[in-house]
């Protein structure tokens, strides 16, 4: 009766063993086999088995972990850079490199992931046994997850110091007359004076003299104490952080029940409003334009490859971590599927309601559309606040849109969170008994971190940070990741766990993509982004050399895991050079077989199969 159940769970009792069969308990005493038809509750998630390990939580329902993916891969850059993208390279024309490499390297990548957590339920770093000198990588990813930390919680703290600030009956951000309005300051109805660029307008003063107090910093070198204001909204962000994530999944797989739903709830309610107002129709239809002869130029699709792969999540180890707490059997390729499509239809939605409301702002202020349209923070911290003021009602408008950049934040950052908190607990196993201290040290340390960006020069930490800590290193490590499970672990081997999971085996199309375009194109974008980099400004402001020195070791720090971690491993396997490399690049499973000289690594057909 036990061969037909389906993962029966075993555990000792007393000298006995019980097989969980629904409603059946099959108990083998010493003196023969003992029938008891009863029923059973579920034991607990966390109960060890036999090895004295402890069993992996699993999410609590299926749509916990989809709305976790969806919440995390769904931010602010949807809103604030893919409509802008689209816009500047050739509007509906861009459609096509971005699709193109979503079918070729996105979708590939994002499966990639979620297959390799779900198969070997462990974290980012975890997971390597499977080729254990590439495990240098996952710590590379956990280190970009928590340096995207240090910066990201400090742009929800803005939008929560925004959404205090506009329950008001006026909106602060409307008039000139404020006490941190400089002399500069000038309203829009002024076209002579708005086209001066020495004018700037009520909502970029606010967001900059009120919000940043950046007239009160000479730069990086001069940042000055954290402004009280932004300090309270930062603790309040990772406050929020902490107990979403303290208890692991159970509790994070409730509040994006929340956070992944609301953004979309209040996109749909924006987007009736914005295509009522007038102008709103000629800026959809500029969002939309099509510009073939925009696709004969190699930066859009540049600039639409690096969109696809950030705009996913891939190489912060998230997509990892969500899934290593799936049911084995769970279809990972369906999830892939479902919401790295759901991302990009987002993407493209959000577009709708940016350009309606940009095409509204152009029309009542008589500029150009290129004028008001610009992307990054600017976009929702500076234009999107100013067209809402003109509104009726402005100040509802004004909570409904700031309570929609929250819930796109937070969740994303508790994604990023528990990227480096599975990834560290899952690596260093005697913390899982200590998993909500270990979650209350990280956030805290996060924090300590992020009060360097919200001082009176901390938008130049921020943008030092946003520039440095995951632009070419988060390329670095996906490609090094591809390379370690396509070549070194081998696609053939992969597509057999895959099949052992879901019963339905990855066709050729993936493991061509995984074996072949995706590690191109991500050599190329690597490549690129070396060859074109450019050193981070604001505004007029240029950051000091020391400061470039400071954000390029940051950068080195993470991807230098990979070749220090490799170069860790060889050095402490014994035995000479070949069978410590054939152990570093042999699964921990298979470790006997390297003992019989059997390593499917050096032969030939392991690099030649796809």
């Amino acid at each position: 009766p036990c061969r037909h159940a389906p993962h029966p769970m075993l555990f000792p009792h007393s000298g006995s063993y019980h097989f969980f069969i629904v409603e059946l308990i099959l108990v083998k005493e010493q003196n023969g086999v003992q029938f008891t038809s009863t029923t059973l509750a579920a034991p607990n998630q966390n109960q060890a088995n036999p090895s004295g390990e402890e069993e992996r939580e699993t999410w609590g329902k299926k749509i916990d972990f989809l709305l976790s993916v969806i919440g995390f891969a769904v931010d602010l850059a949807n809103v604030w850079r893919f409509p802008y993208l689209c816009y500047k390279n050739g509007g509906g024309a861009f459609l096509v490199p971005y699709l193109f490499f979503m079918v070729i390297a996105g979708m590939p990548l994002f499966y990639m992931e979620l297959a390799l957590g779900q198969y070997n339920r462990e974290g980012a770093a975890g997971v390597w046994k499977i080729c254990p000198i590439f495990k240098g990588v996952g710590f590379t990813v956990i280190l970009i997850s928590l340096y995207v930390g240090f910066y990201y919680n400090v742009i929800i703290s803005w939008a929560l110091f925004y959404l205090f600030s506009s329950f008001t009956s006026e909106l602060p951000w409307v008039h000139c007359n404020n006490t941190w309005n400089s002399p500069n300051c000038s309203d829009w109805a002024d076209n002579s004076l708005a086209s001066d660029i020495y004018k700037t307008t009520p909502a970029h003063e606010y967001f900059e003299r009120a919000v940043l107090h950046i007239q009160d910093s000479n730069g990086i070198d001069d940042l000055g104490r954290p402004r009280w204001q932004l300090t309270s909204c930062l603790a309040v962000v990772i406050v929020l952080l902490y107990f979403s994530l303290w208890k692991g999944v159970k509790t994070s797989g409730k509040v994006v029940w929340i956070t992944a739903t609301m953004p979309y709830v209040v996109l749909t309610v924006l987007l009736l409003r914005g295509v009522t107002l007038p102008g709103a129709i000629d800026g959809i239809k500029a969002y939309l334009s099509v510009d073939f002869l925009k696709l004969c130029d190699a930066k859009v699709w540049i600039e639409a490859a690096t969109q696809i792969c950030f705009s996913l999540g891939v190489g912060f180890g998230v997509l990892i971590a969500f899934s290593s707490y799936n049911k084995f059997g769970n279809n990972c390729y369906r999830d892939a599927i479902i919401t790295s499509s759901i991302n990009s239809l987002t993407s493209f939605f959000s577009g709708f309601v940016v350009f309606s409301f940009l095409g509204y702002m152009s029309y009542k202020h008589k500029v150009d559309l290129d004028k008001v349209a610009i992307d990054g923070a600017g976009l929702v911290f500076v234009i999107y606040p100013e067209a809402i003021a003109t509104l009726p009602g402005s100040s509802v408008w004004a909570v409904i849109f700031f309570i929609m950049l929250l819930t796109l934040g937070i969740d994303s950052a508790m994604g990023g969170m528990e990227s480096v908190i599975t990834g560290l607990i899952d690596e260093f196993k005697f913390l899982h008994k200590h998993r909500e201290l270990f979650t209350l040290f990280i956030v805290v340390a996060t924090f300590l971190i992020s009060l360097f960006c919200v001082t009176n020069g901390g938008m130049y930490v921020f943008t030092l940070l946003d520039h440095f800590a995951a632009g070419t290193s988060i390329l670095f490590g996906v490609l090094i990741e591809a390379i370690g499970i396509a070549w070194f672990y081998g696609v053939d081997r992969f597509s057999d766990d895959i099949e052992e999971m879901i019963g339905q085996r990855p066709g050729r199309y993936w493991r061509l993509c995984w074996k072949f375009v995706s590690p191109c194109l991500l050599l190329c974008m690597v490549v690129v982004s070396f060859a074109t980099f450019n050193p981070p400004n604001y505004g007029p402001y240029m950051f000091p050399p020391w400061a470039n020195m400071v954000g390029w070791c940051l950068a080195m720090s993470s991807m230098a895991m990979v070749p220090l971690y490799a170069i860790y491993k060889l050095c402490t396997l014994p035995g000479k050079f070949c069978d410590r490399l054939a152990y570093a690049i042999t699964p921990e499973t298979e470790h006997h077989l390297v003992d019989n000289g059997e390593v499917r690594q050096f032969t030939l057909q392991h690099w030649l199969v796809v």
